[in-house]
């Protein structure tokens, strides 16, 4: 990997050489961080040269990614995913400039797809054909699809909260599904000793330090979809601090690179019942503390997040700001994003919008700012907190005399 010069530890500074395998550090056992040449990167890669390729996936951005060069791109089409500019939402919010980056149309409906395209390549470098994970349920489906493209086997191990929809999908992709009676905390220690006992590949993002630059990419083509004139903020929901650490290493690595000439401020974004990372940032200290995970949005309910190094030096880094939002704040952001873009985002998916409108009622930022607004999954992975978002239907008998008294209760002027 000619564009890769080292594998860097986060909390001793080690240095190490870049394998397929390296995971935390054999020194102190804290998690690596990937480094770059970036003259060589310069070199091989400009704007103008981005702007000719006509591969519209994550893969677009192979001089930023830490894969050797024969390395085969999988087969899922991952990356590139709609980026709106939201108009009405802004509107209704209150802030001047408003994008919305919606992930939630990759291949098996989350962000995480990134990280599980990465893994993919990761695992066939290092010859292995069995892959194994623990998740609250998008990272999950996101490897069991993933590697089932690759023709590669899965050991998924999620919390027993998991919902339906993310379990079915692990299913259908044909992965072997550990359900485990406890919290995310039981089932990544679980994950950890099978990993270590059978010798599968991990894709458990806060040992795998690759796993967080396949997330990376998705602040890559933000800043290409804003012809690299960055917005103020870059609004993001928070669990494990894997995400956000991504998104700031994608935007660091173009500033160093010159792709960009400004970093934008991170709204860190939590939900109030389970926000360890984002207690820690306020109170700034690095002394998180273990909380409960009580929380509909369950792709943010980490009580020990396992990567909460990155992410506070993320918010840290970039000026961030913490905002922790209620799960009704959720299902409002939710309907909003709904009612207002056409976007059908999952509580955590909603989150990064929700910490938007919060940040701007609490006047934590002004009103002429500009902000992309991260959707990290679908709203279809959780379909029963989208009927409490969103309500039932009307439900009457075949009768003009019964709609049109429904219609009156509502106020609907098709009366």
């Amino acid at each position: 990997m000619k564009n890769v010069t080292s594998a860097v530890c986060t909390e001793c500074g080690a240095r190490y050489a870049a394998d397929p395998l390296t995971t935390v550090c054999p020194a102190c056992g804290g998690i690596l961080d990937i480094e770059y040449d970036y003259d060589y990167i310069r070199s091989s890669l400009n704007r103008e040269t981005l702007k000719s390729r006509r591969d519209y996936s994550m893969w677009r951005y192979r001089e930023f990614l830490p894969v050797e060069g024969t390395s085969r791109v999988p087969k899922l089409r991952v990356g590139w995913s709609p980026f709106y500019k939201a108009d009405r939402l802004a509107e209704v919010l209150g802030i001047k400039t408003l994008y919305i980056k919606d992930d939630g149309i990759n291949p098996t409906a989350s962000l995480k797809d990134r990280a599980s395209a990465m893994a993919v390549v990761k695992a066939e470098e290092a010859g292995k054909n069995i892959i194994a994970c623990s998740s609250t349920g998008n990272a999950a489906s996101s490897l069991a699809g993933n590697a089932a493209a690759a023709g590669m086997k899965t050991y998924i191990f999620v919390p027993e909260r998991a919902p339906k929809g993310k379990v079915a999908q692990l299913m259908m992709f044909g992965a072997t599904v550990i359900s485990v009676q406890g919290s995310y905390e039981d089932t990544f220690r679980l994950s950890a000793e099978a990993i270590d006992r059978w010798g599968w590949y991990n894709r458990n993002a806060a040992i795998n330090p690759y796993l967080m630059e396949g997330k990376k990419t998705v602040a890559l083509e933000i800043a290409e979809q804003l012809d690299f004139k960055m917005t103020d903020y870059v609004a993001i929901s928070v669990g494990d601090g894997c995400t956000i650490s991504g998104v700031w290493k994608g935007f660091k690595d173009l500033y160093a690179a010159g792709f960009i000439d400004r970093l934008p401020r991170l709204i860190s974004v939590q939900a109030e019942g389970c926000c360890p990372i984002n207690t820690a940032a306020k109170e700034n200290t690095a002394k998180w503390r273990p909380q409960e995970e009580n929380t509909l949005a369950d792709s943010i309910a980490v009580g020990v997040p396992r990567n909460p190094v990155k992410a506070l030096k993320a918010i840290r880094e970039s000026d961030g700001i913490p905002v922790n939002v209620s799960d009704g704040e959720i299902l409002e952001a939710m309907r909003l994003l709904g009612h207002t873009s056409g976007v059908f985002a999952e509580p955590a998916g909603a989150a990064g919008t929700a910490g938007l409108k919060k940040a701007l009622e609490t006047g934590l930022i002004e009103r002429d700012a500009s902000c992309v607004s991260v959707v990290t999954g679908n709203g279809l992975k959780d379909v029963n907190n989208a009927i409490k978002a969103s309500g039932e239907p009307i439900l009457i008998p075949p009768s003009m005399q019964l709609l049109l008294k429904e219609f009156r209760k509502i106020g609907d002027s098709h009366q």
